[in-house]
């Protein structure tokens, strides 16, 4: 009674209206979240076929690509393969199985083809020209012939050789591991990726307009090279701004080799990539470019 005079029983009728509308949208939000969960579900283990897909794809053209030029044979002639995705931690995988009795498996990383050191040398014989012709690379051998391999190394480490019983390496070394930025840079574009292991959680991308050719009017030809080369610097400092927001613990540089080359001092690893398109997928392409690994058997 006293409710309906004070106006209170409408508005607890509406609270209670409310309050069912609430929770009809909670419920709603509740089947949304779970699409989301079984499409982004969906869209990882697509992603995960499309990798499987394009690392057969690259085994397959660099076997295309060996019997085409005669290598692969049974001439005894080494042969190569590019490594891609998970096709990299498979033969980690067998590498790290490899063991022997102790002082049985030699393992070095030769930093140049004129930095092959005596102990590569009389660990691989005659072989030690192909490491020689792979550097900078890991090479693998063990004193029963059984084993031999050169791997490129997307993540150097200092030069090191000796025996032991089992390969020495880690695979962050091969593949990507943890928290970790790749920066695209060219000198028309930047894109940046942060990625858990190989997952990209993040990602900022931009171009630069950037005169590609001298009209035969106008200015001087050197005047152009003069206002190109500050588009240029323009673009590298925007670049560097960028880089220095997310202020990443690792970071890998990689892009147009006249321009990565200042990011040296910042970067773990700076390296010379190809990468066209659009700057999400520039990155893809860097990224995948600077985790491939091509395998050399002596």
């Amino acid at each position: 009674m006293l409710d309906r005079l004070l106006g209170r029983a409408s508005l607890k009728e509406r609270v209670a209206e409310l309050e069912e509308e609430k929770r009809h949208l909670e419920r709603q939000l509740d089947a949304e979240e779970d699409r989301r969960a079984e499409a982004t579900t969906a869209r990882q283990r697509a992603e995960e076929r499309e990798n499987r897909l394009e690392d057969r794809v690259a085994e397959l053209e660099d076997r295309v690509e060996r019997l085409q030029s005669g290598d692969g044979s049974a001439s005894g002639d080494s042969t190569a393969e590019r490594l891609h995705g998970h096709r990299v931690g498979e033969i980690l995988d067998r590498l790290a199985a490899f063991e022997t009795e102790p002082e049985g498996v030699f393992t070095a990383y030769v930093a140049g083809e004129h930095d092959v050191p005596d102990a590569v040398r009389d660990a691989f014989g005659d072989r030690s020209e192909t490491v020689a012709g792979t550097a900078p690379c890991l090479a693998v051998t063990d004193d029963a012939g059984l084993l031999s391999a050169c791997l490129s190394v997307p993540v150097p480490p200092e030069p090191f050789a000796g025996w032991d019983d089992g390969v020495q390496f880690e695979r962050s070394w091969f593949e990507p591991v943890g928290a970790h930025t790749v920066a695209l840079v060219r000198s028309d574009l930047f894109a940046l990726g942060e990625y858990d292991g190989r997952e990209r959680t993040a990602f900022h991308g931009f171009d630069s307009e950037l005169k590609s050719q001298h009209s035969k009017g106008g200015f001087s030809q050197s005047r152009f090279e003069r206002l190109r080369d500050q588009q240029i610097e323009n673009h590298v400092e925007r670049c560097r701004a960028a880089i220095d927001e997310v202020d990443p613990e690792t970071l890998y540089v990689v892009g147009e080799g006249s321009v990565i080359h200042e990011f040296d001092e910042r970067a773990a690893v700076t390296r010379a990539v190809d990468a066209t398109g659009d700057p999400e997928d520039a990155l893809a392409d860097a990224v995948r470019s600077l985790w491939t690994v091509r395998l050399v058997v002596p």
